[in-house]
């Protein structure tokens, strides 16, 4: 169980009446990921409706020995909800990407704040069709342009997201070649040609610094 104030500070469940908060503080846990741990991993047997409260996940699925990035949740994201609600095992890996806390909820708990409050599934369908929106544009993303191009627009987002002219990759090569669809080989030799290029630079710290913007959007246009 759970403080209902907990709740309070998690923009899914805000504006719910008080029976529905009721019933998911009574049915909810706080559960610690450290970085690289898996929540649950492909085939097993759903353990409640997740929702990150710190942090970021990754959902991963491996294919022929690689593995490839469904989607990423960070704060306020879900997870689970497809097996919990289909009654059958979980279709992928989630891992943690650095350390993430996470809000537990069982099946009985959502099912029983749903009734009391039916405009939670109302929001629940709203954020599986976005993630499915989500993973349509990612596969049409992945077939359509080459690894160069998906990485140049990579790092045009990660600029964006930092705000500062120097960012970082914000993952390990592994992580980012799966979020690209590729291998870690594949991702080091293009950022090598982006850098010989002097489209970007790296300093020793893993900095990287956009000097070439204009030809590092026609790479992204590919």
């Amino acid at each position: 169980m759970i403080d209902i104030d907990v709740l309070l500070r998690i923009p899914l469940f805000q504006g719910l009446n008080a029976g529905a908060l009721r019933e998911l503080a009574a049915r909810s846990t706080l559960r610690t990921f450290a970085a690289d741990e898996a929540l649950w991993h492909a085939g097993a047997e759903p353990r409640g409706f997740f929702v990150i409260i710190e942090g970021v996940v990754r959902v991963v699925r491996t294919v022929q020995g690689r593995q490839h990035v469904v989607h990423v949740e960070s704060a306020g994201g879900t997870l689970g909800d497809v097996a919990l609600f289909e009654g059958t095992t979980y279709p992928a890996t989630a891992i943690a990407e650095r350390r993430t806390v996470c809000l537990a909820v069982t099946r009985d708990g959502l099912l029983a704040a749903i009734r009391q409050d039916p405009e939670l599934a109302l929001a629940l369908l709203g954020r599986l069709a976005a993630r499915v929106r989500h993973v349509i544009g990612r596969l049409d993303g992945l077939a359509a342009r080459s690894v160069s191009a998906r990485l140049a627009g990579y790092l045009l987002e990660r600029r964006a997201r930092a705000g500062t002219d120097v960012f970082t990759l914000g993952g390990s090569h592994s992580a980012v070649a799966e979020e690209l669809g590729t291998v870690r080989e594949v991702l080091g030799r293009n950022l090598r040609g982006l850098r010989d290029r002097g489209v970007v630079t790296v300093d020793a710290r893993g900095g990287m610094r956009i000097v070439d913007e204009a030809g590092l959007r026609a790479a992204a246009e590919g």
